[in-house]
């Protein structure tokens, strides 16, 4: 299903990023927890998965993106990623002190922050950033899940972890726990990199391989409809939501270094 015209992704580009992004309540679900959100103007991308466990879920979901679609459209570098952190730690609070009237809501984010030469990606919970290069898909975030715990260990490939139950069991996300801090990594962007930002219900429908295969497929409308093909075609037991920004070649870009 594509974002309606009026959603925060819109229909207007500039001509730095090539974005596209779907999202679907899939097969078994009756409501769509997951948001998104596209600024090209900034640079500016996040995926968030409300905690379909606790009451409120798309609320968390969607009060996070309301909060970065408020951010000033002037910020770039650090002030921006001052500005996002702000907001969504202003969200965070926000879900905890109305958790005592209105019963607990959280959500997962993750956003990725783009310069023409630099990228960096803040995160909480298991919503993941990865990106295409070379033709070959590298996952930039980590799980914030027990599952996780089982990879670094190396106790279990990624793949079969994304399945596991113990995925499901969060240990950071907003909204949930007094203590909170995004995750934060930071790099180079070259020209013909491809950003994927996805909930779990991308990565754990598809492997890897599948992900790779539609990332393939062309620019990213065409990739972003074969991706979501793949996930319709089978269980998609939950919502799955997707942005793809893709960094344009360096003859298009003109100046990239």
């Amino acid at each position: 299903m594509r974002q309606p015209e009026d959603s925060p992704c819109g229909t207007a580009r500039p001509p730095v990023w090539e974005v596209a992004a779907r999202t679907h309540v899939g097969h078994l679900r009756s409501a769509n927890e997951d948001s998104f959100l596209c600024r090209p103007e900034l640079g500016l991308f996040a995926v968030a998965d409300g905690m379909g466990g606790l009451l409120r879920g798309d609320l968390a979901s969607r009060r996070l993106v309301g909060a970065l679609a408020e951010l000033p459209p002037d910020l770039r570098g650090d002030a921006l990623r001052r500005a996002v952190e702000r907001a969504v730690e202003r969200v965070h609070r926000d879900l905890l002190d109305e958790a005592v009237s209105f019963g607990p809501s959280g959500s997962t984010i993750v956003v990725l922050l783009l310069e023409p030469r630099r990228f960096r990606v803040l995160w909480a919970g298991d919503s993941r950033c990865g990106r295409m290069r070379e033709g070959g898909l590298e996952w930039l975030t980590t799980d914030h899940n027990l599952a996780a715990a089982l990879v670094r260990r190396g106790e279990l490939p990624d793949e079969e972890a994304r399945r596991h139950p113990l995925a499901s069991r969060l240990t950071r996300a907003v909204g949930i726990d007094e203590d909170f801090l995004l995750d934060e990594l930071a790099g180079r962007a070259r020209p013909g990199d491809l950003f994927i930002l996805c909930s779990d219900g991308l990565t754990g429908e598809l492997d890897d391989a599948d992900i790779l295969a539609a990332l393939r497929a062309g620019d990213p409308e065409r990739a972003a409809e074969a991706l979501l093909a793949k996930v319709l075609a089978g269980a998609a037991r939950d919502n799955v939501t997707f942005v793809l920004v893709r960094v344009p070649p360096a003859e298009a870009g003109g100046n990239h270094g």
